[in-house]
Order: C-alpha cells, then sequence, then structure tokens
C-alpha cells in the first residue's frame, strides 16, 4: 500500500490529498501521514510565486523528513492583490522518491473587501475570515472557500482537482518521462 507524507497536520490537506490520490488510482488504497514542516515562505505568502515556492518546499521538506514514503505532498495556499482586490488560491506539489514532481493550482476568487482590509494590515486569512464571519479556526475546516461559497464548495473539494492536476505526471507517464 503506497504511504503518502502530506506536508502538513491539518486534516483539511490530508484529507483532501488522500481523497485526490483514490480518485486518481481507484485501484490501489493508501495510507496518508501528515507532517510539519517549514514552507520557507511567510506565513501567510501574498503572491502566486511566494505560494508556488511554499508548496515545493514542504514537499521537499516532507522528502527530507520522511524518507520512508512513496509519495510526497506539498500544499500551500496564498493571496495576492490584483487590481486593488485580494484573491485567495492555493498550489498543490507531489512528489515521488526519485524526485519527479507534479503541480497544480486551485481555481481562484476574489475574498470579500472586508477580508481584503484585514490582510492589508497584515492579517492571515484564517484569521481574518475568523474574524469577520466570527468563527474559530476555519482553516481546519470550511476555509475561506466554503465560508463564501456556503459550503457548496469546502476546503478540502477545492483542493481535490488541484492534487489530481499534480497527479498527471503520474497518470501519463509515457508523456512526463523526465519530470
Amino acid at each position: 500500500m503506497p504511504h503518502l507524507i502530506v506536508a502538513s497536520k491539518n486534516p483539511v490537506k490530508i484529507n483532501a490529498a488522500k481523497a485526490a490520490f483514490e480518485r486518481a488510482f481507484p485501484d490501489q488504497s493508501f495510507t496518508v501521514t501528515g507532517v510539519a514542516v517549514l514552507s520557507g515562505v511567510p506565513d501567510q505568502p501574498r503572491s502566486d510565486a511566494e505560494t508556488h515556492r511554499g508548496a515545493i518546499n514542504r514537499a521537499k521538506a516532507a522528502l527530507s523528513n520522511r524518507p520512508d514514503g512513496d509519495f510526497f505532498v506539498g500544499m500551500e495556499g496564498g493571496v495576492e492583490k490584483l487590481d486593488h482586490a485580494w484573491r485567495a488560491f492555493a498550489w498543490m506539489v507531489v512528489m515521488d522518491k526519485s524526485g519527479k514532481m507534479g503541480m497544480g493550482r486551485t481555481g481562484e476568487f476574489i475574498l470579500p473587501q472586508a477580508i481584503g482590509e484585514l490582510l492589508d494590515t497584515g492579517m492571515e486569512l484564517g484569521p481574518a475570515d475568523d474574524q469577520v464571519f466570527g468563527l474559530t479556526n476555519s482553516k481546519q475546516s470550511r476555509g475561506a472557500v466554503g465560508i463564501l461559497t456556503n459550503g457548496v464548495i469546502d476546503r478540502a473539494k477545492y483542493y481535490e482537482p488541484a492534487l489530481v492536476f499534480a497527479l498527471i505526471p503520474w497518470l501519463r507517464p509515457d508523456l512526463y518521462p523526465s519530470i
């Protein structure tokens, strides 16, 4: 049974990784372990490039910390201000022991002005969501996407397609021999 090492202890991220791998490889079962690692970027990445780098760093750190795994998954959520509006998105990176790497990105959505104003002060998205919506630790449950879509898309469902995108090199190894 392949072993996934997810570079997070957040149950939303762990469950999203397991669901994506099981969806992509329906004939296999996976064990999953979450590990706490540093991203090498600020706690709240504030650009696409910074967020992308954080996901790569997390996947590499998971491999370094737990080389007994088969796949190493780094996920990083970020925000970026474009055209006077804050947007949210996330990068997913999957690596195997050989260093083969796949990447996927979620869609992005515009954050409400009240959250954007808190981001402008330097606050992270999770605490800003909690403050605006009167919640506690929402990033370990629905996340901003779940709150704003009224639960139509929760954080785990939001991450899953991007994780499947990151698995394309393993789904189609004939087309990705040297990644």
